[in-house]
């Protein structure tokens, strides 16, 4: 069982401190987590830093942690740019990047963006086939219906090869299919709760199995909302008035549930049942006090969760 952290990316307007980030990446290293992951919301009124710039930032400022983003909506993205983009940070990083993507459902106001959301698996499907294009091809001969490109060559290439590991965010049952066929791992989303997660796994090692594709060299991960705390009722109330507020009232309290909160002891055994329903990465996420969650989770809650 591998352990990830999140990224601290919700500041408000001149609330960032460059030394503490600093010292958090330092910190998450020391502690010995796998990786560290930031989320994509570009509207909303909660005030969260942008995944690229923060995993720029985090990149050069750590030397082992391996950085992703869980997800970016790729709909949302010119696929040359966010491309060229992932394939820089892959070199500033020197290889250490891990891209988690994702269509983004229907309630998301694609129209804001000037996207028509009715064909969103194809635009999707359509982005991500070019990315991988620029990514290993030397020139790219593209004829899509959505992009056009002929003899276009895209350099530097990812530091990784073929390209960093594509990781994807699903939860129908047509996507966990999707993600066997196109993707290099699947990502459980934070607002699944773990017999939600338990009932994707098989879809997706059966769709591994039915492609002719490695079970054991597919990862599978899930990302956990979590809150430590020796008053538990307090870690619960926190956490839903922190998801309420990144997912407003209606969406974030039914979240709250999804969460893993209270004692440590409660918190290993959340743990313990997400590994159970098959998560071989499990991706903490804190949403207050960062520094100081991050400090209970490695030396309170992951040993009781190993056991």
């Amino acid at each position: 069982m591998r352990f990830a952290i999140s990224i601290p990316q919700f500041f408000a307007d001149g609330e960032f401190d460059p030394a503490a980030q600093r010292a958090y990446l330092a910190r998450a290293e020391e502690l010995g987590f796998d990786s560290g992951w930031t989320q994509e919301q570009i509207l909303g009124s909660m005030p969260q830093l942008s995944p690229l710039e923060t995993l720029t930032f985090a990149a050069a400022h750590t030397e082992r942690l391996r950085l992703g983003c869980v997800v970016f909506v790729t709909p949302l993205h010119n696929p040359l740019h966010l491309a060229k983009y992932l394939s820089t940070l892959d070199q500033i990083s020197r290889g250490r990047l891990e891209i988690g993507v994702g269509i983004g459902g229907g309630f998301r106001d694609f129209a804001a963006f000037g996207i028509d959301g009715s064909r969103l698996v194809a635009r999707f499907n359509e982005g991500l086939r070019l990315m991988k294009a620029l990514w290993t091809e030397p020139k790219v001969d593209f004829d899509g219906d959505y992009w056009k490109l002929e003899g276009a060559g895209m350099e530097p290439k990812p530091f990784q090869k073929p390209h960093p590991p594509v990781w994807f965010g699903a939860s129908a049952p047509a996507a966990l299919r999707r993600a066997a066929r196109l993707g290099d791992g699947f990502f459980g989303a934070g607002s699944s709760t773990t017999e939600q997660f338990a009932q994707q796994v098989p879809v997706v090692r059966e769709a591994l199995a039915e492609a002719g594709r490695d079970v054991d060299s597919f990862p599978i991960a899930k990302r956990v909302y979590v809150a430590v705390d020796d008053d538990a009722d307090r870690a619960q109330r926190r956490m839903a008035e922190a998801l309420i507020g990144i997912y407003g009232p209606e969406y974030g309290r039914k979240l709250a549930p999804v969460a893993v909160t209270g004692r440590p002891e409660d918190c290993a055994q959340g743990l313990r049942a997400v590994t159970d329903a098959g998560a071989e990465l499990i991706l903490l996420t804190t949403l207050f006090e960062p520094a100081e969650q991050m400090e209970r989770l490695a030396a309170e809650v992951i040993p009781l969760a190993q056991v």
